[in-house]
């Protein structure tokens, strides 16, 4: 039976929202962005309808093709994002068809790892992704995991310990990638050790698609990852989705023949078509993005540091991504200042973080912040969270100054 009520009340609670969450508070978590208004209007076309049968074309013919009629559009959209993404990261290959960063993961790791291969992750312990943790993907697929070493500041990867777990598992993948990302990697040395025990190197860019994008980060195919992927809503200010890219078409043609009716069964056009726009607008605007990302995170960590808040890698210069981080150990003493409740107490005053201690500068650079707006954002942090005062009126007055998006 309709109930005309409760759709009253679903359009009620999108408009609420949308007020809420897209004007009336800064968003600091790291693992999310803000699509320009071309990307959103892709995402609410005719395109979001459609449904499409994409596979790879039958043995002895090049190429793809599409079992359903009606198509010419949505294939040169695709077209258009994969050479985009190619151009953008360095490479020949591309997809834009995984639905979200985790199967951009499976995308590649399952046509190129076999039953009992062995890899090389960063553990969750040191930031790595949970994903890739024993009990998870690996279990799925039958893969071996070993910790790949990142002790160093904010769990970064050090050189010399990386090539001798290397040469000790002698790993049938080293995978690079953390949910906790603070600094590039050693790639260049990782990949020759890894290449000369005939490993592959695999790159999950999903925090830091956008800086790598931006030339902000470091340049992963280039510097000798054989494929990189990751999602597309991080510091890539794009839909919630991802993308695979790789250099090599010996690796592309295992890939590609595998995702349809494997990993997934269907490409979901409007995002595509969103993903596309994203990745063009930063082939104009994202080194200066990026830039200003960098330098929001890197001046946001120094301001709070100084105001009291511990900050990991202070040392190091806090970061070199769109995330900082703060200092755990600084807070342990107090069970009043876990970061779970810092996250609580930021929220109630429109601060909007993730409950681990984590802040991404990310989306408020799209809102158009600079470093000179750092140390105000700092001391509204350490006033609503350190002190527990609320703040929510002067940052919805701040706030309702940045009525349009940057760099798109």
């Amino acid at each position: 039976m309709a109930n005309p009520d409760r759709e009253g009340e679903l359009a009620r609670l999108v408009r609420s929202h949308e007020r809420w969450r897209a004007k009336s508070v800064f968003n600091l978590l790291p693992s999310e962005n803000a699509l320009s208004p071309t990307a959103r209007k892709y995402l609410g076309s005719d395109l979001a309808g459609r449904y499409t049968l994409p596979h790879a074309a039958p043995e002895g013919e090049p190429g793809s093709t599409n079992d359903y009629g009606g198509t010419r559009f949505t294939d040169a959209i695709e077209r258009v994002g994969n050479e985009a993404a190619a151009r953008l990261f360095h490479g020949r290959y591309a997809t834009t068809r995984p639905l979200s960063g985790h199967l951009a993961a499976m995308s590649a790791l399952v046509p190129l790892l076999p039953r009992g291969a062995k890899i090389l992750a960063i553990p969750p312990q040191r930031g790595g992704y949970d994903g890739y943790a024993p009990g998870y993907l690996p279990a799925m697929f039958g893969w071996v995991v070993r910790p790949l070493p990142a002790e160093g500041p904010g769990g970064s990867v050090d050189a010399v310990a990386a090539i001798e777990e290397i040469r000790k598992e002698r790993p049938s993948a080293v995978l690079l990638g953390q949910s906790l990302f603070l600094f590039p990697y050693p790639l260049r040395e990782i990949a020759e050790e890894a290449h000369a025990r005939g490993s592959l190197v695999l790159y999950d860019a999903s925090h830091v698609l956008g800086l790598i994008a931006g030339g902000q980060f470091q340049d992963p195919l280039r510097e000798g990852a054989d494929v990189l992927f990751g999602s597309t809503h991080k510091s890539f200010p794009g839909p919630q989705g991802g993308l695979l890219v790789t250099d090599r078409e010996d690796l592309f043609r295992q890939i590609d023949p595998a995702l349809t009716w494997r990993v997934f069964d269907n490409a979901h056009w409007n995002r595509i078509a969103a993903l596309a726009q994203t990745l063009l607008e930063l082939e104009r605007f994202g080194p200066a993005y990026a830039r200003t990302v960098v330098e929001n995170a890197q001046a946001l960590g120094g301001a709070l540091e100084e105001r009291g808040l511990r900050m990991v890698a202070a040392g190091s210069g806090f970061t070199r991504s769109h995330q900082v981080h703060v200092e755990r150990a600084a807070l342990a003493h107090d069970r009043q200042l876990l970061p779970s409740t810092l996250a609580r107490r930021w929220e109630r005053s429109r601060l909007i973080t993730d409950l681990i201690g984590r802040l991404g500068t990310a989306e408020v650079a799209r809102l158009g912040l600079t470093p000179s707006d750092m140390p105000k954002l700092a001391e509204l942090l350490v006033r609503a969270g350190l002190r527990n005062e609320r703040v929510a009126s002067e940052v919805l007055r701040w706030r309702r100054t940045y009525r349009t998006l940057a760099f798109t």
